[in-house]
């Protein structure tokens, strides 16, 4: 496992899920009962915002441990689609007010900060291509024929 394997499209999404993931256990909102976190209003848009930090938990892990590009390309393919899924359901979180919530905490912040940094890793990691292992070849040339 070499940490050198990781493009800045992985560290991004690895950042992402880690604010995602950070945002879960924050204070998303105040309300007239109290600061309520992502699991006191666990619902459907919790839930994506999870799917969509582990899709890029998945790309880094594959990244660092598959030997061929194939895994780490296609996981990163549907890290795109699950991170748009994530920022809509992050924005969602933003403008919603459960339980008569009357202010929007850094909780709810930090998992749009987190969802947005997961698209764009995941877009930068298709966007770049892998570096080789190896030293390209560089043969002679052939003696043309006279």
């Amino acid at each position: 496992m070499k940490l050198s394997r990781l493009r800045s499209g992985e560290l991004v999404a690895l950042a992402g899920a880690a604010l995602v993931v950070v945002s879960l256990f924050e204070c998303s909102y105040e309300a007239p009962t109290g600061r309520l976190d992502a699991w006191d209003t666990f619902g459907p848009a919790v839930a994506l915002l999870i799917v969509a930090a582990g899709a890029a938990l998945a790309l880094v892990v594959s990244t660092l441990l598959e030997r061929s590009v194939a895994t780490p390309v296609a996981l990163a393919v549907w890290c795109v689609p699950l991170g748009v899924i994530g920022v809509v359901a992050a924005l969602v979180r933003v403008f919603e007010r459960p339980q008569h919530a009357t202010d929007v905490c850094i909780g709810a912040w930090l998992a749009l900060a987190g969802a947005l940094a997961v698209l764009v890793g995941a877009w930068l990691a298709l966007r770049d291509e892998r570096p080789s292992r190896y030293e390209p070849a560089d043969p002679e040339p052939r003696p043309r024929p006279r």
